[in-house]
C-alpha cells in the first residue's frame, strides 16, 4: 500500500484535493485546541517547560506563521521548490509574527517567556491566514502544476505534524481528546517473506509533492528476509520484560546501556504491574493492557534491546519501504516503527526551500516508518520518512522485527 487514499490525493491531486487537506487540517487543530484548552484552563496559554514540548499557544501561532510565510507573504510561491527561500515577503498580518513564531529563529527555551498574543487574538491569526490561503489557492486552474501547488501541499502537511505532535503532548499531560485511539490490532502475529531484488527508493521528482529528504531515488540491494507482517504486540515484547530483559546489559547497544542506566523504571514508561497482569496509561488514566495492541511508546534502544533477545533485528528503511510496497499483508500505521537505519539524506540530496526540515537533523536521529493512529490520513505515506532522537518514548512508536530468510 503506497499510502492512504488522502495522502496521495494531497501529493499528486488538484487544488480541489489540496483544498480538502487544507481544511481537514484546520478543523482537527482547532478541534484539538478546544480540547486543550478545555482542560487546562488557564494553564493553557503556557504549560510548563519540557524539551520536547511547545507551549500550546505557541504552536497555534506558529501554524498560522507558518502558512503565512510560505504563502500570503511568498512572492515567489508559485516557483515551488525553486523559491529562494530569503526573498523578501510580503509584511504580516499580525505585527511581530516573525519575533515570536520563526522556530528557524526564535530558540526553543525562549518560547515560553515570549509576550504572546492571547487564545482569542492567536485564534484571529489563524483564521486570517488561513482565508488568505485559501483565496490564493482558489485563484489557481483546476488543473494547475506542482509548482503551484507546491507550498498549499507543504502547508497542510506541516499543519498535520503539528496536529499529531499536540496528541503526543496530550498524552504526556494526561489530557483526553475527542479523536479516538488506535483500533484492534490483527489476531495474530505472522511474518512475510520477502524475496532478494534490486528495489528503488525514494520518491520520483516531478511526480507530485515529495520532501526533500524522499528524493532523490536510488536502488539499493535486498537480501531475502522473513519480516513481520505487522508491528510487534506487546504479547511479544512482555516476556522480555518478564524475563529481566531491562536488567540484562547484554541485550543493549553501548547507547542503550547509557540511556537505562538514567531509568527509574525497568519496563516500559507507559506500563505499570496491576496485580498478576499489566495496566497501559491512556489518555490520562490506567488502562487494562490489551496484549494483541502494537507495543508503544518504546524508544530505539528498547526496540534493539527486544530484537537481540528474540534473535532479530530492526528492518532497514528500505527494506521496511520495500516490503511495504511489494507484499500483500504488510500492515502499517498502527504505531511508528523505528527502523536500523539513522537519518541521513539521499544521494544527490538537495534542500528545499524550507531549509530547515531535514538538513540540520542529518546524522541525529533516527528514521521511523509507516504511521500511528494520530497521525493525519492526508501524511500517511510508505515513502514518507519520519525522523526522532533514538531515545524518544514520547512519540506513538513501536516496532517491527525480521530476521535473515534462512534463520
Amino acid at each position: 500500500m503506497a499510502g492512504a487514499p488522502e495522502a496521495l490525493a494531497l501529493r499528486a491531486g488538484p487544488p480541489a484535493s489540496v483544498r480538502a487537506a487544507l481544511l481537514a487540517a484546520r478543523r482537527r487543530t482547532l478541534d484539538l485546541a478546544d480540547d486543550f484548552r478545555a482542560a487546562l484552563g488557564d494553564a493553557y496559554p503556557g504549560i510548563g517547560y519540557a524539551p520536547e514540548l511547545n507551549p500550546p499557544l505557541w504552536e497555534l501561532g506558529h501554524v498560522a506563521w507558518f502558512q503565512e510565510w510560505w504563502i500570503g507573504r511568498n512572492r515567489q510561491r508559485a516557483r515551488g521548490v525553486a523559491c529562494e527561500p530569503d526573498h523578501a515577503r510580503e509584511p504580516s498580518l499580525l505585527p511581530q509574527a516573525d519575533a515570536w513564531y520563526d522556530s528557524s529563529r526564535v530558540a526553543h527555551r525562549t518560547r515560553w517567556a515570549l509576550p504572546l498574543p492571547d487564545a482569542e487574538a492567536t485564534r484571529g491569526y489563524l483564521e486570517r491566514t488561513f482565508a488568505q490561503t485559501l483565496a490564493l489557492l482558489d485563484e489557481l486552474p483546476p488543473d494547475a502544476h506542482d509548482d503551484a501547488l507546491y507550498f498549499f501541499r507543504l502547508v497542510a502537511l506541516h499543519e498535520a505534524m503539528h496536529a499529531e505532535a499536540a496528541a503526543y503532548m496530550a498524552e504526556g499531560l494526561g489530557i483526553s481528546l475527542r479523536e479516538g485511539g488506535p483500533g484492534p490490532q490483527l489476531a495474530e502475529d505472522a511474518e512475510l517473506e520477502l524475496p532478494a531484488r534490486r528495489f528503488r527508493i525514494g520518491s520520483e521528482a516531478g511526480a507530485g509533492f515529495a520532501f526533500d529528504n524522499e528524493l532523490l531515488p536510488h536502488d539499493v540491494a535486498i537480501e531475502p528476509l522473513r519480516i513481520d507482517a505487522q508491528a510487534v504486540s506487546w504479547a511479544r515484547f512482555l516476556p522480555f520484560v518478564e524475563a529481566g530483559g531491562y536488567e540484562n546489559p547484554a541485550w543493549w547497544s553501548d547507547a542503550g546501556r547509557d540511556w537505562l542506566a538514567h531509568q527509574p523504571l525497568r519496563h516500559p514508561a507507559c506500563l505499570r504491574a496491576a496485580g498478576t497482569g499489566w495496566q497501559q496509561r491512556r489518555g490520562g488514566r490506567w488502562l487494562p493492557l490489551d496484549p494483541q495492541g502494537a507495543a508503544v511508546h518504546l524508544n530505539a534502544h528498547e526496540a534493539e534491546a527486544w530484537c537481540r533477545w528474540a534473535g532479530r533485528r530492526l528492518p532497514t528503511e528500505a527494506e521496511w519501504e520495500c516490503a511495504a510496497l511489494t507484499l500483500p499483508g504488510f500492515a502499517w500505521g498502527r504505531v511508528w516503527e523505528w527502523t536500523s537505519s539513522p537519518f541521513e539524506p539521499y544521494p544527490g540530496f538537495t534542500p528545499h526551500p524550507y531549509r530547515d526540515y531535514s538538513a540540520p537533523w542529518f546524522g541525529t536521529r533516527r528514521v521511523l516508518r509507516g504511521a500511528c493512529h494520530a497521525t493525519s490520513a492526508a501524511l500517511a505515506h510508505a515513502r514518507y520518512r519520519n525522523f526522532f532522537e533514538p531515545h524518544r518514548r514520547d512519540i506513538f512508536a513501536g516496532f517491527r522485527s525480521c530476521r535473515a530468510a534462512g534463520g
